[in-house]
């Protein structure tokens, strides 16, 4: 089963009362909280993840969290919500403090991944941004939900407003360029290449540690 898994994934539940750490978090974000995770030795966190897919209808993700730490909560001893706003108006935030959980901040991965601070004072507002995760699966959550594998006279109408593709990289992989660059052709945008590692999200989960 991979990170991106768009199934609910569980690495076992951890028993109450031993100081366990529920990380539940969007799909997208798995492969980098494992990494930071193992890399930090933080064994009492579990990671739990609901389908990075919920990004194209962001109306789903509330209640895919409120269903989730309901079911989790009595295992653990902390949940934290490893999702920034993601186009949830604020809703997510307010669903999280009505639950006493904690979250990340910012608006999106995105941002947390450059840095809120640096990520709001570059005010790219004409670019379109690719993460490790979403080059890796650009065919699944652009080219097919958009049509643009079906009627690519399309590119225009969605990306005609766009400047530049950034390629936000959490990990140095020179595969994972080249794609990029590619993704940034198939759009007819400029390509800038930006090595973030794992920003502020590592910050975050350190503050959970």
């Amino acid at each position: 089963m991979t990170p991106d898994d768009s199934t609910l994934r569980d690495q076992g539940l951890a028993p109450q009362g031993a100081g366990k750490v529920l990380l539940l978090a969007c799909g997208a974000l798995a492969r980098e909280i494992l990494a930071v995770k193992e890399g930090n030795g933080w064994d009492h966190m579990t990671l739990a993840c609901l389908p990075a897919i919920l990004h194209n209808t962001p109306e789903k993700i509330v209640p895919a969290v409120r269903d989730a730490v309901a079911k989790h909560r009595d295992s653990f001893d902390k949940i934290f919500v490893v999702y920034a706003d993601c186009g949830t108006g604020g809703l997510l935030k307010a669903a999280c403090d009505e639950m006493g959980v904690d979250m990340v901040d910012g608006p999106h991965c995105y941002s947390f991944y450059d840095g809120n601070a640096a990520f709001e004072a570059r005010n790219e507002v004409t670019s379109f941004y690719l993460t490790d995760f979403l080059c890796r699966q650009f065919d699944a959550f652009v080219t097919k939900p958009l049509g643009l594998d079906r009627h690519p006279e399309l590119r225009d109408m969605y990306f005609g407003n766009y400047e530049k593709l950034v390629y936000q990289a959490q990990s140095r992989d020179a595969a994972l360029e080249e794609k990029a660059k590619a993704c940034a052709e198939f759009l007819g945008l400029e390509y800038e290449y930006r090595f973030t590692g794992y920003g502020d999200l590592e910050t975050a989960l350190t503050s959970q540690a």
